[in-house]
């Protein structure tokens, strides 16, 4: 009998990093078990030997993706092309969504079961998008405590599998032995700077937290910043860091992110599944983004949601400050973190909060664990 052969696709780092967790798995459940697809240097470690290079997939932004049309049509038609050649039993997309749609759009009435990890949040702007995932995907496996509920009025099945930062190591970062290994004293007050992890994120956001820095470090003398970066945008924030005022320290991998978020009294980050791991590590934070006007126009027009954070959407209050698009800018970014520096009741009650949006946001059991469950049930079919 041939292997049972699996096709995961991640279009991020964040996706490699849990395509490589899942497939670990599935290879403890199943050891003939074998691997296709797309992914970046988590997922090749589990054997995977991609199509293409996983960055090709990473655009954000109408502005960002048009120019890249044309590339990533073929790419969709390559990856069909493949899929149906190779007849894997399941194909997972992990985020990736535009470029799963249209995927799951060309393998139709294949016969081959198409998953969805990590649902996009078409709730936010789109919910007519939800018969589309309905009628190209066998199976969503959804992050929000909300999300099967909204998917299932379109008739998409849908398994809630609990965020995947729950099953991350951010709540249990020393703090007291960072401060120590960087020279931060206990007292010091540590700002955690997070400015992304796309090239298109970093390039409006390093800037924006120079001058934010520059008016904190003004405000409050002897600020002490940490930026946790990851390897693809680590040479750019580096570089930017050297001219950044306050003397940031930077650090690389989870474990000194991690250890960063315990030792830090506040964070600034650029939204995105970093502020969940803020929260699991207990660290009050003011979020922020800023995309291209033209993007920006279109969510003025379509957007659902009342909140951009998840510890906001998940208990449908403003627990977190958001500063995004126009509020995006140095002097609001600074007053907002110069609040939270200063005032300790604030920052008490902030992570107050977050118990309740994590117990949210846990399903019981470690997320890729679940997503493993899912594709094991098609394997076995």
């Amino acid at each position: 009998m041939t292997a049972p052969l699996v096709f995961v696709v991640a279009g991020e780092p964040s996706g490699d990093q849990i395509g490589g967790r899942l497939m670990a798995i599935l290879k403890e459940r199943r050891a003939d078990i074998a691997f296709a697809g797309i992914g970046g240097p988590r997922m090749q470690a589990q054997g995977l030997e991609t199509l293409f290079p996983m960055e090709e997939l990473s655009l954000i932004g109408l502005t960002s993706v048009i120019p890249h049309i044309p590339g990533l049509l073929r790419r969709m038609r390559e990856t069909a092309a493949r899929i149906r050649a190779l007849a894997p039993r399941v194909v997972l997309f992990i985020d990736a969504s535009g470029f799963a749609r249209g995927v799951a759009r060309r393998l139709k009435g294949s016969g081959i079961a198409v998953v969805q990890y990590k649902a996009p949040q078409v709730w936010a702007y789109w919910p007519w998008r939800a018969r589309k995932m309905a009628r190209y995907f066998d199976r969503l496996l959804v992050i929000l405590p909300f999300e099967p509920a909204f998917f299932a009025r379109y008739g998409a099945r849908t398994t809630f599998i609990g965020h995947p930062a729950i099953e991350s190591d951010a709540g249990r970062g020393d703090g007291a032995a960072f401060r120590a290994r960087h020279g931060v004293p206990p007292d010091a007050l540590l700002l955690c700077v997070l400015p992304g992890s796309r090239s298109s994120e970093i390039a409006w956001a390093l800037p924006i937290f120079a001058a934010t820095l520059g008016r904190l470090q003004a405000a409050i003398p002897g600020l002490r910043v940490v930026v946790p970066t990851i390897e693809p945008v680590a040479a750019a924030v580096r570089v930017a860091a050297q001219r950044w005022p306050c003397g940031p320290i930077v650090v690389e991998g989870d474990a000194e992110r991690f250890a960063a978020m315990a030792a830090s009294d506040a964070a600034l980050a650029v939204s995105g599944t970093v502020s969940v791991e803020l929260a699991l590590a207990g660290v009050p934070m003011v979020v922020t983004y800023r995309g291209n006007w033209l993007s920006y126009l279109a969510v003025l027009l379509m957007a659902q949601a009342r909140y951009a954070t998840i510890v906001n959407l998940v208990l449908d209050r403003a627990v977190v400050d958001e500063r995004l698009q126009t509020e995006c800018r140095p002097d609001r970014l600074a007053e907002a973190c110069r609040r939270l520096l200063v005032d300790p009741e604030r920052r008490t009650a902030q992570a107050r909060a977050y118990a309740e949006a994590v117990a949210r946001l846990d399903a019981g059991e470690p997320p890729t664990r679940r997503a493993a469950e899912v594709v094991l049930g098609y394997l076995n079919d």
